[in-house]
């Protein structure tokens, strides 16, 4: 079992399944989460302070906090305008949680950079099969953890599972070549990134492979548009679906899952934990 340092908190993983909660400061997140209306101030943070309190509130262990919708058709946001969405989240969150883990999920440098002089603890790169340069400087400079998504353009595969393991193998070997420490590397499949639906499907079915990286497996599937195309149902009431994927997921290893909906991902994480990991075993009857 290796230990992580994620700012204020170790992670040693194989003891339990984490939950990372997700706080998006945008106004077209997929999910109809986005913290920003078209009337918002960029710099109002007190929903994401409440958001924040809550999660934490129901049992989150790292806090995930991103400007920029990755959903399919979104914008692309500028560097300037994503930092002034996240940065003043991000610092408002670290004063009212100082013994809170906090990621930054961005693909730029710059941003990742701004987020860690504000207190971030963590950077999480939706394309890290293909990662800017930078991004991995900064993040073997920082000494800052990095979580490592598969993703691709054009969702074409002769065998999914395969090529994701192989991408990510490499996505691996270039921050290693960076200089970022192996320990600090987190891997994550990318559920819904340059995939079908049955693409995903696959890769759910065949977690475990995943395994073989070596290193500490994300899974974000919360509320993601496969569960509405098996479901037939719309983003806001896709939790059966995604509480499905976090049981299943960490029967097949996963050590995070990142949610929308903390407080029952983290009931389905214990009941799971104590079938899978055998935590609590013999407490109660």
């Amino acid at each position: 079992m290796s230990v992580l340092r994620i700012g204020p908190r170790e992670f040693t993983w194989g003891t339990r399944t984490f939950v990372m909660g997700i706080i998006n400061v945008t106004p077209d997140s997929f999910s109809g989460d986005g913290l920003l209306g078209p009337d918002a101030s960029l710099h109002d943070e007190r929903a994401a302070v409440e958001q924040a309190e809550r999660m934490a509130a129901e049992g989150s262990d790292i806090l995930d906090i991103g400007g920029e919708s990755s959903r399919p058709g979104h914008s692309p946001v500028g560097v300037e305008e994503e930092v002034a969405r996240v940065i003043p989240a991000v610092r408002a969150i670290r004063a009212a949680l100082p013994e809170m883990p906090l990621s930054i999920d961005t693909t730029k440098a710059a941003v990742a950079s701004a987020a860690l002089d504000a207190g971030a603890n963590l950077i999480n790169d939706v394309w890290g099969v293909d990662p800017e340069p930078d991004l991995l400087r900064l993040a073997a400079a920082r000494g800052t953890p990095l979580v490592l998504m598969h993703n691709r353009a054009e969702a074409r595969y002769a065998d999914v599972v395969a090529e994701v393991v192989a991408e990510l193998r490499r996505a691996v070997s270039r921050a290693l070549e960076a200089g970022i420490e192996s320990t600090a590397i987190l891997v994550d499949p990318g559920i819904g990134f340059g995939k079908t639906p049955a693409h995903n499907l696959s890769l759910l079915h065949d977690l475990g492979a995943l395994r073989v990286l070596g290193h500490p497996l994300l899974l974000g599937t919360s509320r993601k548009s496969t569960i509405g195309h098996v479901l037939d149902l719309p983003p806001d009431e896709r939790l059966e679906g995604t509480l499905a994927t976090t049981a299943l997921g960490i029967a097949a290893g996963v050590d995070v899952v990142r949610v929308h909906d903390v407080g029952a991902n983290v009931r389905v994480a214990r009941m799971s934990d104590a079938i899978v990991r055998r935590r609590n075993e013999g407490e109660g009857r």
